[in-house]
């Protein structure tokens, strides 16, 4: 059967990203985003709900993250859900799903408003970096497969 695990999500960062680096070297950063959403509830009336999701990046993408990225800024991430799983001292299983941002667009004027300063000479200000595997830094995942998908 096949599958498919791809997010987009538009928003701004409730908080600054926070880099740190694995025992390989690698960057991991994380990030707090608020998704808001409009709609009408039963009533007629135009009610606002935000979504709080928490992202992952690593790699390059992690630093250009924490270095261009403060709390405020807006920014379109497409990356993939995880899950993940724990169990606490007292034997509480724990689950919480989160997103592994692969690909990253900064937003905003440059130098102005919770934008940051500008990014370094890359196309259109997109960063994008396979994500290397979550705990062991080992080699990356395989190429995606593009426009070869059966479906």
């Amino acid at each position: 059967m096949a599958s498919y695990n791809r997010v987009v999500l538009l928003g701004n960062l409730t908080r600054d990203p926070e880099l740190r680096y694995i025992p390989s070297g690698t960057a991991v950063a994380d990030i707090g985003l608020a998704v808001n959403d409009k709609r009408k509830n039963a009533q007629g009336e135009l009610v606002e709900e935000t979504t709080f999701i928490d992202v992952t990046f690593w790699a390059r993408t992690a630093e250009v993250a924490s270095e261009y990225l403060s709390k405020g800024s807006p920014v379109l991430i497409e990356g993939r859900l995880k899950l993940d799983q724990w169990e606490t001292q007292d034997g509480q299983k724990r689950s919480k799903l989160r997103v592994v941002g692969e690909r990253m667009q900064l937003l905003g004027a440059a130098g102005g408003g919770g934008g940051g300063g500008r990014p370094p000479a890359q196309k259109d200000n997109q960063y994008s970096q396979p994500a290397p595997p979550e705990q062991d830094g080992g080699p990356p995942p395989a190429e995606d497969p593009g426009d070869d998908i059966p479906f």
